[in-house]
């Protein structure tokens, strides 16, 4: 079974980038403007980190928990 990295999506609106981060492996922190492109983006940099780790426990697999919030205006 394939070990979980539980990666932490958060939108920021000031940048309109969602910003992931992980506590399961250590360096990761990237941005892009859309989950999908998250998505696509995250592979690639948690293999290279878990080979900069020596970390060869594979098989992975990436869950992506998204956050985001909107605030409304007060009514007049």
């Amino acid at each position: 079974m394939a070990r979980p990295i539980i990666v932490h999506a958060d939108w920021d609106p000031d940048a309109s980038v969602w910003v992931a981060t992980t506590s399961d492996l250590r360096g990761l922190v990237t941005e892009a403007a859309s989950i999908e492109a998250l998505r696509a983006k995250l592979p690639g940099m948690i293999l290279d980190l878990l080979e900069e780790s020596g970390d060869t426990d594979l098989p992975v697999s990436i869950e992506i928990v998204a956050r985001a919030s909107d605030r409304l205006p007060a009514a007049e």
